[in-house]
């Protein structure tokens, strides 16, 4: 199943337009001719980054860079499971939702560079970790399948919300992103969902495991909801939302899930957080020893 072509079911209506789209179906189109037909890809937001039309601001830039890197660390981590996931269905589907992760993140990472002279790659591959902008969640260990549900529920539900509600920023590129983004993550709240009902539902051992799963990853959710400078300046010029403005929608949403499941939000104190701040996890120096070791021995070589 394709996600970027999937209707969005289930959840209601959403638009995803940008004001003043075209429907030119010119794959070098503008992010402000964007439509949910014409998406706009890395590539173009690149093409668009080089020749002038497209220049974030340092602040805007400064956004797209915690996103960007939030969307990669999870793509990282969700390849781990290609070959090793319990159904080969699922080796697919998650393998599917990391290439989802890692689309989003090439945007961002390129449309962020832009304020910088920096590329995607340079910004993924030769940035050292305390330069890396991603909330302690996404660099998570995967831990057993459940654990993994676990991390990918929270993180559907809370994108849906983010990307759902930058379809409207004033910053074309980013809304432009958001509005291909908000249908692919659509997919993975939905897949993410049916797993925690088919967990928490099963055997005795995989509810333990879902509980389990879910008291691991809760204390990483506070802080994908917390405000600073940044997004309140972005915010009050429409370019971002408040992360604060997302937790009442994204906790209806998920507990509705929980008492369906028969579970409850675990009762487990807050991680301290500071990924924004560049102070992360040990988690996250491993993933960038893998994820940058090519590059880092062979700079320069095209991949």
């Amino acid at each position: 199943m394709n996600p970027e072509t999937q209707e969005t079911t289930g959840h209601g209506d959403i638009s995803v337009g940008v004001a003043g789209a075209g429907a030119s179906g010119d794959g070098s189109a503008s992010a402000t001719r964007i439509t949910p037909g014409n998406a706009l890809r890395p590539e173009d937001i690149a093409l668009e980054v080089r020749t002038g039309l497209a220049r974030p601001t340092e602040d805007v830039a400064e956004y797209a860079l915690r996103l960007g890197d939030d969307a990669l660390i999870l793509a990282q981590r969700l390849g781990h499971w290609i070959s090793r996931a319990p159904e080969l269905e699922e080796d697919v589907a998650l393998g599917n939702i990391a290439l989802d992760q890692l689309g989003h993140a090439r945007s961002f990472l390129s449309y962020a560079g832009g304020a910088w002279d920096k590329s995607e790659d340079d910004l993924a591959y030769f940035r050292r970790e305390h330069e890396f902008r991603s909330a302690h969640l996404f660099e998570q260990p995967n831990g057993d399948f459940a654990v993994t549900i676990a991390r990918q529920f929270v993180v559907s539900y809370y994108q849906f919300e983010l990307y759902r509600r930058l379809t409207e920023s004033t910053d074309a590129t980013i809304a432009a992103i958001a509005a291909k983004a908000v249908k692919e993550v659509d997919y993975h709240r939905d897949h993410s969902a049916q797993w925690v009902l088919r967990l928490a539902g099963g055997t005795d051992e995989s509810r333990r495991r879902m509980i389990n799963g879910f008291k691991l990853i809760w204390p990483y959710v506070g802080e994908l909801f917390v405000d600073d400078a940044l997004t309140t300046r972005l915010a009050e010029a429409g370019a971002a939302v408040e992360p604060s403005s997302l937790k009442a929608d994204f906790d209806r949403l998920t507990g509705e899930v929980l008492k369906e499941a028969g579970l409850e939000v675990p009762d487990v104190p807050a991680a301290p957080g500071g990924g924004r701040r560049g102070q992360h996890s040990e988690h996250l120096g491993y993933i960038l020893a893998e994820m940058q070791v090519l590059a880092r021995e062979h700079p320069g070589a095209s991949w």
